[in-house]
């Protein structure tokens, strides 16, 4: 599912470049304690409270958009910037910059063209293959592609210039060529046939056979479907005979059958983070060092990425060491994971050498630049049983605008079509989905991942099925509901708990829900609708991994370090309550978006981890530091689940060989003794440890016994998953001690900390690599709605969301990401919108006086109630959840606009024109 890959890499060192990966300690707020990492306190933050909550509101400096030079030690204090001009054009040959249009008050110090960097001898790793800029005389891949990176030593240049290209026509153009064509990023087809029983085995599907594409296109391009009469693609053929007999099926139902067929249009967003996307470099070729500041969703890669960007270069643009700094990002929703924009600030400071250069993007260069969210068309069809209400056969047709360079879009178009029967159980299914290469602005992550398109197609389908089949919505949807055990359409169940009949439970016995009917006749003047939806999201990719450092001073405080990313998510939070939870004390400082406090581990990585086979996994195991992946992105709802994993873990490890043995001897529990193994037992009341029966402890005792019998007092682990955690032993305490990680270093009183080899390794098989969805969160949201007939104006009066997410580590932070959810659905609902090609952010005239988001005034801000789930055991662990809250938001408005006016749109946003054409 990741179309990129890497060289062997050592923990350290990329391309023959050292690397040295650090949190950046910034510029406080006075009141902070000096020498606290950017994003957290030193000492100690409220237990109930977010940890980089007094840093935000007092005003510090956390984001990369706040530093200057002159913030950062040991840099030179001026700051020069640079402006990446990017073509609104991409039908016509390029030309060049017309220069002389300047004002000499403008005029760059330096110009980087595709010459430049071609004669620097950089090169573009595979992720965003492409070239980084246009060359004079092609004409550009797609719009909003860089042509050059202006360098200014006066930002009052640089101003100006930025104005000038904004407003004015710098950029030559030569015979029209038409756009660019390229093959599609991806085209895959999902196909499965239950076997005659549900334990019976499937008669195909992807998990047993494989995931198979067509190998023939059309002129066009577009894919050929239809297995051929040819000997080659004998795995897609096979696959293809039976997608073919369930389109049969569709087509020509059997008698008793009800059969729907729809399409349904999404339009391209931005992720309309609040923070553009900003950087800061210096080269400083004496000693050969570029530093650089970046704000991303996955700092090893972008500090990978730019070693391998510059690890063949010519002398002189090949530094010997990069300090790459992270800090917090002000909102990331996927737009910031595996974004090519650190590529550009690393050239910036090597090509003005000696000087600190800014690179940061405004609110229209973001428009024409940044990752946008696909526009998907689909076409869905489905058989429904109408006696028994029961679905037997779903098939679907996905087209992806992955715009002008891959990035996501082969993934994103996976998971949309792994996801497109949502929630439900059904026995033939067949969904083919092509990524095409457009010339529109690159699209690629984004909060929702395919599944927000996919399922809103499926939700409104269910809900036109239910009322044409004279069933309650939610009837109809309990009737064929995926049960625990179920297979998915890849043909694997999903691993952890299942909790849609709950949540329909919930929605049916709503208030809103419950009234609707009598709401709909008490309107007046407006046109009332109730509408009900709801999906399920798969969290995490198959090769995630996390991080963590966990240590434990004589006085009882904990310091965490963590690889994970602070992009409003509150992560550094999560972890430290689920340390907390293990330690008994919150901690006294958490560090996140570190990836330098783990040297010991010696992590090295090789292959790809989600294509190698297992015949490599197995040879490259053997050695004992050799992990799948060393560090990957905070995303995909994966921070309370993955994010937390390694922390916790390291934490479990201090405690029954730290803590655990010396709270035995202040107990005075002698070896022998059957409760010296009770440690499962014990647990902690503020900050006191308890196990029944004995006298309790004060935490910083034990912490203090602990340093004193130089027991264990710090831990670091690396996990890493792949639909399972991968799974260790280590030598502790005299035993082989298992744990749900594959690399672990511990530190012993006062002293350094020491690897240690594991004595066995399980890393879960390749073929997992197959499955489509194994961990999964459910959402149901109900909302009633108004209409103003005259206007076309939606009010969204009332809305219930009810959702799990297994054991909510931060609740208020819980309810945060849902309340974000439900405005970000209302917008994608209702109100943002970007055109393609020409009309749309490409051409670098869209800010927010044509972009809309949602408001405070679009969202039912005091009628708005959120219901978590609790856990269905103590032991659950946290599921990712801020994803799926989103998703069924867009569905039920949909339907309760359907309910309103009788009519059903099948494109998105509906906007106030559409309803009044509808409505008069």
């Amino acid at each position: 599912m990741h179309p990129s890959r890497r060289e062997f890499l050592r923990w350290g060192t990329v391309s023959g470049i050292m690397l040295s990966m650090s949190r950046f300690a910034g510029a406080q707020a006075p009141s902070v304690a000096v020498g606290a990492a950017a994003g957290s306190q030193a000492s100690p933050f409220p237990p109930k409270g977010r940890i980089d909550g007094f840093a935000k509101v007092t005003g510090a400096k956390l984001y990369p958009s706040d530093f200057r030079a002159a913030d950062m030690p040991g840099w030179p204090a001026e700051t020069a910037h640079a402006l990446l001009v990017r073509t609104p054009d991409a039908t016509r040959i390029y030309q060049g910059i017309d220069l002389a249009a300047l004002d000499a008050a403008s005029r760059p110090t330096m110009v980087v063209t595709a010459e430049d960097v071609a004669k620097a001898g950089v090169r573009v790793p595979a992720f965003y293959a492409g070239d980084l800029f246009c060359p004079a005389g092609q004409t550009p891949l797609y719009l909003g592609q860089p042509v050059a990176l202006l360098l200014f030593t006066s930002f009052d240049a640089y101003d100006r210039a930025r104005t000038a290209f904004r407003n004015g026509n710098l950029l030559r153009f030569g015979a029209e060529t038409g756009p660019i064509k390229q093959p599609n990023y991806t085209a895959l087809r999902f196909t499965r046939i239950a076997g005659p029983t549900p334990n019976a085995p499937d008669v195909y599907s992807p998990v047993q056979e494989g995931w198979v594409g067509p190998g023939f296109t059309e002129s066009s391009g577009r894919p050929i479907w239809k297995p051929l009469p040819v000997s080659q693609g004998g795995d897609y053929a096979k696959g293809a005979a039976f997608g073919e007999e369930i389109r049969q099926s569709l087509a020509t139902p059997a008698p008793g059958l009800f059969v729907l067929d729809r399409s349904f249009e999404t339009q391209s967003i931005d992720p309309m983070f609040l923070e553009p996307e900003s950087g800061l470099a210096w080269y400083e070729p004496g000693s050969r060092t570029l530093d650089i500041l970046l704000g991303v969703q996955s700092p090893f890669e972008a500090a990978s990425s730019v070693a391998f960007l510059l690890g063949e270069a010519q002398p002189g643009f090949k530094p010997a060491r990069i300090n790459a700094r992270f800090a917090s990002i002000g909102g990331g929703f996927g737009g910031r994971d595996h974004t090519p924009f650190p590529l550009y600030v690393a050239l910036a400071a090597m090509f003005l050498p000696g000087r600190p250069v800014r690179l940061a993007h405004d609110r229209f260069q973001q428009f024409q630049g940044g990752i946008k969210r696909h526009a998907f068309k689909m076409r869905s069809q489905i058989a429904i049983d109408r006696a028994t209400g029961k679905m037997l056969a779903f098939a679907a047709d996905h087209v992806l605008d992955g715009g002008g360079l891959a990035n996501y879009s082969a993934s994103v178009a996976v998971v949309g079509a792994t996801a497109a029967i949502g929630i439900y159980d059904i026995p033939k299914v067949d969904v083919t989905t092509v990524a095409e290469h457009t010339r529109g602005v690159t699209a690629g992550s984004m909060r929702g991942y395919g599944t927000l398109q996919t399922l809103t197609a499926l939700e409104t389908l269910i809900d036109e099925a239910a009322s044409a089949l004279k069933i309650d919505p939610l009837e109809l949807r309990r009737r064929n509901l995926l049960k625990t055990g179920g297979r998915t359409m890849t043909g694997n169940p999903w691993t952890v708990s299942v909790r849609t009949p709950e949540i329909l439970d919930k929605l049916a016995a709503h208030p809103i829900w419950r009234d609707r009917v009598a709401r709909k006749a008490a309107g007046k003047g407006v046109l009332v609708g109730t509408g009900v939806a709801c999906c399920t999201k798969d969290y995490g990719t198959g090769a995630d991994c996390s991080l963590g450092r966990v240590e434990v001073a004589p006085d009882g405080a904990i310091t965490i370090h963590a690889d994970a990313v602070e992009m409003g998510n509150g992560i550094g939070t999560a972890i430290a309550r689920r340390v907390a939870a293990v330690l008994g004390r919150t901690a006294d400082a958490v560090n996140v978006a570190r990836i330098n406090m783990f040297d010991e581990l010696g992590l090295v990585t090789s292959g790809d981890p989600y294509t190698m086979s297992q015949a490599e996994q197995d040879a490259a195991a053997k050695d004992p530091r050799w992990v799948p992946e060393i560090s990957s992105a905070t995303s995909a709802s994966i921070g309370a689940h993955v994010g937390t994993q390694a922390a916790a873990q390291a934490a479990r490890v201090v405690f029954r060989f730290g803590m655990w043995p010396a709270a035995l001897d202040l107990w005075g529990i002698k070896a022998g003794d059957p409760r010296e193994f009770l440690f499962e037992q014990a647990f902690w009341q503020g900050n006191e440890l308890i196990l029944s029966g004995l006298p309790p402890l004060a935490q910083a005792d034990v912490a203090a016994r602990a340093h004193q019998r130089g027991d264990v007092t710090g831990a670091m682990a690396h996990a890493f998953s792949r639909w399972a955690w991968a799974q260790a032993a280590f030598p502790l305490g005299g035993m082989n001690w298992a744990a749900d990680i594959d690399a672990l270093a511990v530190r012993r009183g006062h002293g350094a900390f020491t690897v240690l080899d594991r004595s066995f390794v399980f890393f879960p098989p390749t073929d997992y690599n197959r499955i489509g969805t194994a961990f999964t969160s459910s959402c149901g949201t109900v909302v009633r709605i108004e209409i103003t007939p005259a206007s076309g104006a939606v009010r969204v009066t009332d809305a219930y969301s009810v959702f799990e997410c297994g054991e909510a580590l931060v609740p208020e932070l819980v309810q945060g990401q849902a309340q974000g959810g439900f405005a970000m659905g209302v917008g994608y609902t209702l109100l943002e919108t970007l055109p393609p090609f020409e009309d749309g952010p490409g051409n670098g005239r869209w800010n927010l006086g044509d972009y809309v988001v949602a408001r405070a005034s679009d969202v039912p801000l005091h009628n708005l109630e959120i219901e978590v789930l609790p856990p269905v055991s103590p032991r659950e662990q946290p599921k990712g959840m801020a994803e799926v809250i989103m998703i069924p938001v867009v569905p039920a408005l949909l339907n309760a606009i359907h309910d309103a006016t009788g009519h059903r749109f099948q494109s998105l946003p509906v906007t106030p024109a559409m309803l009044k054409r509808v409505l008069t």
